[in-house]
């Protein structure tokens, strides 16, 4: 019997120990599962150190290109929306992955960056230009892509800028589209740029909300492309004709 009691308590004991190796084991992966969270969230909005080098309007004292250059040759401008979170530098990869999990900094990052297609030109000087951003639910990089599909949201938010070396284009917003990822018109580049006409009449047919601002074939286009979720394909690509405004020197 006091053998018996003793293989019990030392039983008892091993039980114990294991479950305290459990509950610690719990709380460590789930301490690091929101220390993760974090860090790829916060990793989504732009530091305090980069928004410094935001470029300004024409004869501000606002940084110039180089200043970003120097962070990163891949930045070919940078993308305001008003009124959003969306205010980002805008690189091109080698191909349209290389920045989907790297950021402007060209470390690794789930949150990646904001990228023009490779297969546009880097100047912006494309009849469209398509643009990628992860889908962050806190409104970071192209989260508030998604707001757009809000009608009430769609008709407050209705401009921003392209800031370039050369010069800054006003955008006017005027598009919203739901998708997928295989869409003829929206992420077939040379497709779009080759029939702008049918362009302009494919997003105008197929538009969740559209805004009549008399677009035309000759206009520029630029398109803010997202991810719905990430179980599926579903796309939401908020659409803006882009108007030269300015040499930025």
């Amino acid at each position: 019997m006091e053998r018996a009691a003793t293989l019990a308590r030392i039983g008892n004991q091993i039980l114990g120990f294991m479950a305290t190796v459990m509950i610690i084991t719990m709380l460590a992966y789930g301490g690091y599962s929101l220390w993760d969270v974090y860090v790829t969230y916060s990793g989504a909005f732009m530091s305090s150190d980069l928004m410094k080098l935001k470029p300004g309007e024409q004869g501000s004292n606002a940084p110039t290109f180089e200043e970003l250059r120097r962070i990163n040759k891949d930045v070919k401008a940078w993308l305001t929306v008003d009124d959003t979170h969306i205010d980002y530098p805008v690189l091109q990869g080698v191909d349209d992955m290389e920045y989907v999990n790297k950021d402007v900094y060209g470390e690794f990052s789930l949150s990646g960056a904001i990228f023009v297609s490779y297969k546009n030109k880097e100047d912006f000087s494309d009849p469209y230009n398509l643009l990628y951003g992860h889908h962050m639910d806190n409104g970071g990089m192209f989260g508030d892509v998604m707001e757009f599909i809000d009608e009430g949201y769609f008709n407050r938010h209705r401009t921003g800028k392209l800031f370039l070396p050369e010069r800054t284009y006003d955008l006017e917003l005027y598009a919203l589209i739901e998708c997928d990822a295989y869409d003829k018109y929206i992420y077939n580049v040379e497709n779009a740029i080759d029939d702008m006409e049918g362009f302009q009449a494919y997003v105008k047919e197929t538009a969740t909300h559209y805004r009549d601002i008399n677009v035309t074939a000759d206009d520029q286009i630029i398109s803010l492309s997202t991810c719905v979720d990430a179980q599926t394909n579903g796309r939401a690509v908020v659409l803006g004709r882009m108007v030269s405004t300015e040499q930025t020197g």
